[in-house]
């Protein structure tokens, strides 16, 4: 199978995706520029964490704008798989790939810190080796990661199991305590209605290695890959 880690101008998670997947997992990755238009040959595309376009104007709005975009549009309808990592979930928000918005933390601080993810679903490409309620350490790094929908999409995000993720304690209690950034009922990562579609904050290409603290974040990428070879 094949990753492609797309890039924007000011992507900077880039390099740290395709390390993880490739030196870290032993999988193959490619990068792929912004104006690139032909992704037939990826199983699954990142967007990964950044500042698109310096962030101008808001989150992903320029971004919004590249080439890459259309072609990105085609890949999901064909039902193959895409994360978006930080930058690259606010991104799929904006591109409306994905429902609601990342706001300003309401800290008003940017976050860099270890948090816990409470797995809400498991039953999908990207958690498939994890089960519902285990908690996985993985780092945020972001200023505005303060997830956001009206009540009406919240309420189809939880009706239709689409909440993959939840910041919590160490042990799964969820509470404004363990929410690093103000986001609706402690969301950290969400799955579109096909479930072929990830966005989340914390990023998991930085916690590949127990070097670092935990690897916790490897078994993202090893569900990809193990669904792929499935469906293969």
């Amino acid at each position: 199978m094949l990753f492609g880690v797309i890039v924007f101008p000011g992507t900077w998670s880039d390099t740290d995706c395709h390390y993880a997947i490739q030196d870290v997992l032993g999988f193959q990755a490619e990068y792929v520029w912004h104006e690139e238009t032909n992704l037939s040959k990826f199983d699954c595309l990142i967007l990964p964490g950044g500042f698109s376009y310096g962030d101008y104007l808001r989150t992903g709005s320029i971004a919004k704008l590249s080439p890459i975009i259309q072609s990105l549009s085609a890949h999901i309808n064909s039902g193959k798989l895409v994360i978006g990592i930080c930058n690259g979930f606010q991104i799929l928000c904006e591109c409306g790939f994905l429902p609601g918005a990342l706001l300003r933390n309401d800290c008003l601080e940017f976050r860099c810190v270890q948090t816990h993810l409470k797995v809400e679903t498991s039953n999908n490409p990207f958690i498939n080796l994890c089960n519902v309620n285990d908690v996985l350490e993985i780092p945020i790094s972001h200023g505005e990661g303060n997830y956001y929908a009206d009540p009406e999409t919240i309420g189809l995000l939880e009706k239709n199991n689409q909440i993959a993720f939840r910041y919590s304690s160490p042990n799964g209690e969820i509470n404004s305590n363990y929410n690093p950034n103000g986001s609706i009922n402690n969301i950290a990562g969400i799955l579109n209605s096909s479930g072929n579609v990830l966005g989340m904050m914390p990023h998991p290409e930085r916690s590949c290695e127990a070097l670092l603290g935990s690897d916790d974040g490897s078994l993202i990428f090893k569900s990809i890959s193990q669904w792929i070879s499935q469906q293969n």
